[in-house]
């Protein structure tokens, strides 16, 4: 499925659940790890995770954004927006939208880079997830130039 036809999906659900228009962007984004979609406050459009749509298909896709269109519609009609509001609750209800989405088999078990770097003067090792920026970046310690050592990746549970 492409991002045109998740719009398209979106609006129409939109229309057919809830009576009402829905006039920003849906779009898949792939960076999104553990949830299902993203409604944004700001900008008012909606991201969902396309892995829900790859392990559990359609009915699983429409339930996620029957969910975010209710953050939307709510939040911009002013009402309780939140999972905590009782107007969340009773129009997820109403639309059929699950409260929660079905977890990834290996969202938990990705592979994930280690950095190692160390303190040319003092010796004193430092393990980062991120690349650090060694010309800008000093040691802690004894405030020595640090250099990188190598780089691991690790499976996490």
């Amino acid at each position: 499925m492409t991002n045109d036809e998740l719009q398209t999906l979106t609006e129409k659900i939109s229309l057919e659940f809830f009576k009402e228009p829905f006039r920003h962007t849906a779009f898949f984004n792939k960076r999104l790890r553990t949830t299902g979609g993203r409604y944004s406050l700001n900008s008012h459009h909606i991201e969902i995770n396309p892995k829900h749509l790859q392990y559990y298909g359609e009915d699983e896709l429409v339930s996620i954004i029957k969910h975010e269109l209710c953050h939307y519609h709510l939040h911009l009609q002013g009402k309780g927006y939140q999972h905590k509001d009782r107007d969340f609750k009773v129009l997820l209800q109403k639309v059929g939208g699950s409260r929660h989405c079905q977890s990834i088999p290996q969202a938990r078990n990705e592979v994930r880079m280690l950095h190692l770097y160390s303190c040319t003067k003092c010796g004193t090792e430092f393990r980062r997830k991120r690349r650090i920026n060694t010309k800008r970046f000093v040691c802690g310690k004894c405030k020595g130039t640090l250099k990188k050592i190598q780089t691991m990746s690790l499976k996490s549970n």
